[in-house]
Parts: structure tokens; C-alpha cells; sequence
């Protein structure tokens, strides 16, 4: 129910950005547009963002015949979790990373970069994918996929508002510095919404991903070494596509700055010291 409250506000305040930005640009017309035109988003979000992420990152589907070593761990992982059996792809990437996609359990996918299969040991990414498919087991997938979407969109709308302009409510132009205002603040006010729930998000997809895998230990390794080797590694697709990097396990951006302060990633110090906590309370 909480996960079911946290969508909800999630689509209100997105939704509430594409209108303030829709009545910059085009006043109560451009408001009214732009609230039919976020309708028809958080729908298209609801049941395509899935496959829209997946085919930003080129994931290719894999099966026990393509993957078979790969898709029966996911497979076992998943029996332990009481989830059906997701969807499983591979990302032809160096750089390692995982994330986990989809509107609920029934229809949830995990993919992982071949990056991630060649850094991490069998425990290790056994308690990576563990990670993931708690967040399917918590619902948080549909949370990540349609903010990813929705800030996508309102990065290019404000874009739209600063080259051509906006008008006030009785249909005069605005100030051209409004124009510029709301194309740098749209997407910072995005990404805050976006870090206020992913950050927490990820506290707990490492808590369910422990349990699952029965390995605190294993999972605390995987994130210093992601930590470690995604340094200096960009992930190209991330880079294109900066909304989707709060999906990830690991924060995939580089360089420090904005994208630093508005990481929707907890440091990987603080995630490991509370596996390492759980596992001493579990010992």
C-alpha cells in the first residue's frame, strides 16, 4: 500500500511540473496541454517505460540456452523470493552495473551488463541480482521506470520552454530569463523527486537483497567493487539517458558537480556499513 501511496505522489508532482511548465509556455491553454499530454505519459509509462529503458540500453533477452549459468541463478533467486521467474537480459557493456524494470512482479525484468558478469565473483553477483529482485518483491520497479520516463520528458518540455519562449496567462510573452529559469529548474526539481525516493529505495532493495540471498557479506563486496571499477567508466547509455540512472545498482553518471549533489544513490560506504551491521546482527 505505501509503494501504491509513494506512485501516486510520484505521478502528482511529475504531472504538476508538466503543468506549471505547460502554462509558462503557452499559458492556460499550454497548462491544459500539457496536463493531457502527462495523462497520456504516466499511461504510456505504466505499461511501455519498461521496454523503452530496455531498449535505450540495448539489453538483448536472454534464456537457459543463451545464459545458462546467468538465467539459473536469477531463476534460483527468484524461487527463494517467492517471485515468478522475470524476464532476463544482458547489456553488452564494460562497464558493471545491474538494474531491475517493470510495472509489478507479474511482468518484471532484470538485466545485467556483461561488465558486471567479468568483475563480480559468483557470491557477488548473486547478491547483486538478490538486490534486484528485491526491488521487484518491494514494487519498486514501477516507481523507477515511470520516473525515469517522466523526467526524461520534462528535461526536453523545458528545453521546448527556453528556445521558444513562453507566454503568461493572458497570452503575452514572457520574459526570455523565465524561458532559461525553468529549463535549468524543471529538471533539478525532477531529480530531487527522484532522490528523495530512490535513495531510500536502495536501503531497502540491499536489506530484501541480503535476505534473499542469505549473503550480507557477498552483496557489501559487489557494491565496493562496482564502486571501485565504475569509477573512470562511464556507461554510455546512462550518459545519454541521465534520468534512468537512479534504475542502476550503482550510480553509472560521471563527474561530480549538480550530477554529484542530486546523486539518487546513498554512498557506498554508508550501504556497506549497514549490510556489514545486519550481518554481524545475523551472526
Amino acid at each position: 500500500m505505501f509503494n501504491i501511496l509513494k506512485t501516486a505522489v510520484l505521478m502528482a508532482a511529475i504531472t504538476g511540473l508538466f503543468m506549471a511548465i505547460g502554462a509558462m509556455i503557452g499559458g492556460r491553454s499550454g497548462m491544459m496541454i500539457a496536463l493531457l499530454v502527462a495523462i497520456g505519459m504516466n499511461f504510456f509509462s505504466y505499461w511501455f517505460s519498461d521496454t523503452m529503458v530496455l531498449k535505450m540500453y540495448k539489453a538483448r533477452e536472454v534464456d537457459a540456452t543463451t545464459a545458462p549459468h546467468f538465467y539459473a541463478m536469477v531463476q534460483e533467486l527468484a524461487q527463494r523470493a517467492q517471485l515468478p521467474m522475470p524476464r532476463v537480459y544482458l547489456i553488452d557493456e564494460s562497464a558493471p552495473n545491474a538494474f531491475a524494470t517493470g510495472r509489478n512482479p507479474e511482468h518484471a525484468a532484470v538485466a545485467a551488463t556483461t561488465g558486471i558478469l567479468n568483475v563480480l565473483t559468483e557470491r557477488e553477483l548473486r547478491g547483486v541480482m538478490a538486490h534486484e529482485l528485491a526491488h521487484v518483491k518491494h514494487r519498486d520497479i514501477l516507481i523507477s521506470t515511470i520516473s525515469a520516463t517522466m523526467a526524461g520528458a520534462i528535461s526536453m518540455l523545458a528545453n521546448f520552454a527556453m528556445f521558444f519562449g513562453g507566454r503568461d496567462q493572458d497570452g503575452r510573452r514572457s520574459n526570455p530569463l523565465v524561458g532559461i529559469a525553468v529549463a535549468i529548474l524543471a529538471p533539478m526539481a525532477a531529480g530531487l523527486i527522484q532522490m528523495a525516493i530512490s535513495r531510500a529505495r536502495e536501503f531497502e532493495a540491499d536489506r530484501g537483497g541480503a535476505e534473499i540471498s542469505g549473503d550480507p557479506h557477498a552483496l557489501a563486496s559487489a557494491l565496493q567493487k562496482i564502486h571501485r571499477h565504475a569509477q573512470g567508466m562511464p556507461m554510455e547509455a546512462a550518459e545519454r539517458h541521465p534520468e534512468t540512472a537512479q534504475m542502476m545498482i550503482m550510480n553509472p553518471l560521471s563527474g561530480g558537480g549538480l550530477r554529484g549533489l542530486f546523486s539518487t544513490h546513498p554512498s557506498t560506504e554508508e550501504r556497506v556499513e549497514r549490510l556489514m551491521a545486519m550481518a554481524r546482527g545475523a551472526a
